[in-house]
This record gives structure tokens, sequence and C-alpha cells, in this order.
């Protein structure tokens, strides 16, 4: 089953708590803090495996779950980090965050790796938090919560050449001419389901050819197949229209604008890119008619052939290879798109907002809710140093100006305080 589109949930493993433990050594007077730092949960990491060209291991996986960094322990012995997540997809494969649809990873080349999901940070232990004024502190952190992300995974075939066209115009029987691939062929009055790519030689030089299933009028709007298949056009270099000449089902030249005005409508970069025509059934009655009236309107290259005979396809074949070897290597996505994971993580965003409910004041926001998470409020002294980092946020100056009393309750996830000015 060839699967090119999921949709996937992931869930980085969580940081392991920091201890707290003190030195209890005989004859070792005032040991000090012992409490080791937790490890960092495992980050999900996508790696391209060439042995791979669909993504049908994710159709009933939809969570990907990472492991968590163990905690820390006494004597000072921190935990184990958690074992990375790796992830293996095909060559060409793009992922992008569902939300905010930012383009995460383009992973086009074996071995390339991508962290998608980021794992937490282990919380201290409280031997990190020593200092001079305060040798021996009663708390430490709890293990930072590892990254939620939906993303969207995209397959985005690498190909260098893409077989363009209607159904049943020949794209299939081009293919399975000019390399050793073996699709389906028939007169099918629709499109077939899955690309199929082929490797072809020329002399020295090899280059890979995708059939893209055949495209009907309003497929960049979702008839048919819709844009299913389209999005395979936008890594090739070349695109090759196979146009039947024959015009027995429709004309050749309204096809031919047809499957431009789709492309286009789908991404207007892919008609920047270079393109021949294959008038293909050229062994047919009228074939030769309809091509002498084809050329008044079109400027491309335009390449007779009868690919059922195998007659002609030889010449393109070495077009192509001539063409190819004067285009540069193109990236899909431009770094700049990028979204850069530690931007994205750490960028400056405003650490709370207060909402007003009833009696209640609730704090939110990832950053100030991140910090109760990795607060670990068992002793007087973690509470007092949790209750000066919200002073320092600005979290009791704001309270006070929407109107905060004395004795007022305020929440924070699950946690009530009251309010004291």
């Amino acid at each position: 089953m060839f699967v090119d589109e999921v949709i996937l949930e992931l869930y980085a493993g969580d940081g392991g708590d920091g201890c707290m433990a003190f030195r209890r050594e005989k004859y070792v007077a005032m040991g000090g803090p012992f409490g080791g730092n937790g490890g960092k949960g495992s980050d999900i990491i996508f790696k391209v495996d060439s042995g791979l060209n669909t993504l049908i291991d994710f159709k009933y996986k939809k969570i990907i779950k990472g492991k968590n960094g163990e905690n820390g322990l006494g004597k000072g012995k921190h935990g184990k980090n958690a074992e990375n997540i790796i992830i293996r997809v095909p060559e060409g494969t793009v992922v992008t965050d569902y939300d905010t649809n930012l383009v995460i990873a383009d992973l086009t080349k074996n071995g390339e790796e991508a962290i998608i999901a980021q794992g937490g940070r282990g919380g201290r232990g409280n031997m990190a938090f020593a200092t001079q004024n305060n040798p021996a502190p009663k708390f430490a952190e709890n293990g930072e919560p590892g990254e939620y992300r939906k993303i969207k995974v995209e397959l985005k075939l690498m190909a260098d050449v893409g077989l363009v066209g209607k159904p049943s115009v020949g794209k299939s029987t081009i293919i399975s001419k000019v390399s050793a691939s073996k699709p389906k062929i028939a007169d099918y009055p629709f499109t077939t389901l899955k690309p199929n790519l082929g490797v072809v030689k020329v002399d020295d030089y090899s280059f890979v050819l995708a059939d893209l299933p055949g495209l009907i009028e309003g497929a960049s709007l979702g008839s048919g197949l819709g844009d299913k298949f389209l999005k395979h056009v936008e890594r090739t270099k070349v695109i090759v229209h196979v146009i039947d000449m024959s015009g027995l089902t429709n004309d050749p030249y309204e096809d031919y604008v047809m499957i431009n005005s789709e492309l286009d409508n789908f991404n207007k970069n892919i008609l920047k890119k270079k393109q021949i025509i294959i008038a293909n059934k050229m062994d047919m009655p009228n074939s030769k008619e309809n091509l002498k009236s084809f050329k008044k309107k079109v400027k491309e290259p335009i390449y007779e052939v009868s690919a059922l005979n195998n007659i002609g396809l030889d010449k393109v074949m070495y077009a192509l290879k001539d063409l190819l070897k004067t285009l540069p290597d193109e990236k899909l996505y431009e770094e700049d798109n990028f979204e850069n994971h530690v931007l994205y993580k750490f960028e400056e965003e405003k650490p709370f907002i207060i909402i007003k409910e009833n009696n209640y004041f609730i704090l939110k926001g990832e950053k100030i809710e991140k910090l109760f998470k990795m607060s670990r409020l068992d002793t007087d002294e973690a509470i007092l140093r949790f209750s000066n980092k919200l002073r320092k946020m600005g979290v009791d100056d704001e309270l006070k100006k929407m109107g905060a009393q004395e004795g007022d309750t305020v929440k924070l996830l699950d946690f009530e305080f009251e309010y004291k000015d």
C-alpha cells in the first residue's frame, strides 16, 4: 500500500526529577546537599532510510511517545539520560507543524536526521543549588516536560523527471518501456492509484523517472484524487507532458492547457520548471494532423513517440539526460523558511496571562506552567523560592492591577493559593 501523508502526535520524554538528599556520613559534620540531577528525556528524531518508499509504517501508529529520563539519586548520582527515539522515514519526507503549517524538516538524503520533538531536560538536584549564602538548600527541581507536537508528515517523491497528463495517455506504458518498473497498465477511464518510480539508464548516466497518477480537471481543488499526488511534482527538475495526440477522447491542446492550469493552481513555482512534451500515440489516425495544429500553439520542445511500439522513446531519454546535466540540485524549501527549533522553543513570549473568572484569578501561559511543573513544592523553602520567582515575573504586580484583594484565590493548573499583598 502506498501511503504518502499521515498526521502524527509526538510526545518527547520528560526529564527525570532532581533529588533532594544530604550527606549523612559518620565523622562528616555539616555534610551538605548530596542530591543528583535527573536525566534528559528522549528526543524524537526522524532519520532518512533510503530503503523505505512509503509512510505505511505510520498508518496505524498515530502516537509516538519518548521515554523519560531517570530520576537523580542521593550520593550525588545523576539520573541516566533516556535513549532517543529514532523514527525511520523515506527520502523526500517533509515534516510540518500541524497547527502553524511551518516546515520543521525537509529530509532528502540517506542518513539525514532532524529532531522533531525535544526531550525535557533533567531537573536539578539540591547539590546544584548550593551557594555561599545557601549552602544546604532544601529543594530540588522536577524534570522539564517533554515537547508535544502534532505534525503532518508528507512524502514528496525524489524524482528527477515527472510524467504528467490525463488518465490513459500512456504514462505507465512509457515508464515500463524505459525502466525496470512494471506498473499495472490498462485503458482505465480513471487515474491509477499510486505513483510509479523507475530508474532510467542512458549510457553511463541514470536518473529517476516518476509516473504520476493522471490528473483530471479540478484536481488542485480536490476533484478525483485531488492534490494527493500533485505534491510529487514539486521535487522534479523536469516536467514531461504526455499528450494523447489521437484526439479520440479530447482535444490535445485543451488537455495541455488544463494540466498546466492545475499545476499552476497547486503551486505557481511548478511552472517555472523545465518542460518538454511527449506527443504519444503517433501511430493512430489523425495524430499527424492534430500535432501540426498543436505545434502552432506551443513553444516547448515536442517529441513524437508511440510508447506502445517503443518508437521515439530513446530520443526523449537522451534529451532528458542532456537537460538534467545542465540543471542544479535545488532544495524544495529554502533554509530560511524552516522553523528554527531553538528559536521556536525559547523565543521570547509573554510568560503568563491572568484571566478573572468568578472569584478566581487564573494564571496561564507556557512559561509559568512549565515553572510550576518543574517546582517541587514539598518544603517551606521550595514554596518560598517559587513565590519569589512569581514575584520576579511580575505576577504580584499584575494581580494588584487587576484588583486582587487579600485572601483572593489564585489558580495555576490544579494548584490554588491565596493572594497576599
